[in-house]
């Protein structure tokens, strides 16, 4: 069972760091371009603020069940930096991301049909994908 939730968990990152990246430039244009969004352009924003949330869920279904997960949070955890990434970095960052990233939603979920709908998207959107790139086990993952 935590082999099928860790690899679904890998490979939907991929797919959720894509969308994300092409939300966050087709924001960019948009927003630079001085144009606002419509309902039928927004959809790629939710889009990629749902698949955020079930990778979400994966994530917490992982961190309670994987042993390096909770299960591995001690002091000699703290003192291995990739115990504790994986244990304490990953998640509360990765978290954070999606917090900005919903709150970007929400925000410009209000601000349709004007300018700063995809201003919103860029920024928080943006803030996100730093996060979770920033927080990546790039040697585990790879």
């Amino acid at each position: 069972m935590y082999s099928i939730f860790k690899t679904t968990h890998s490979y939907a990152a991929w797919a959720v760091l894509i969308l994300l990246v092409i939300t966050v430039i087709y924001a960019a244009l948009t927003f630079f371009g001085n144009k606002s969004w419509k309902v039928s352009e927004f959809k790629l924003a939710f889009f990629t603020f749902v698949s955020c949330h079930i990778q979400l869920l994966l994530g917490l279904v992982l961190y309670f069940t994987s042993p390096f997960g909770m299960s591995n949070l001690s002091g000699e955890t703290m003192k291995d930096s990739f115990s504790r990434l994986l244990a304490v970095e990953h998640p509360f960052v990765n978290i954070l991301g999606i917090v900005m990233i919903t709150m970007g939603y929400i925000k410009a979920k209000k601000l349709l049909d004007t300018v700063n709908a995809p201003k919103t998207i860029f920024i928080y959107y943006g803030i996100g994908l730093l996060l979770f790139l920033s927080r990546i086990p790039w040697s585990n993952w790879l």
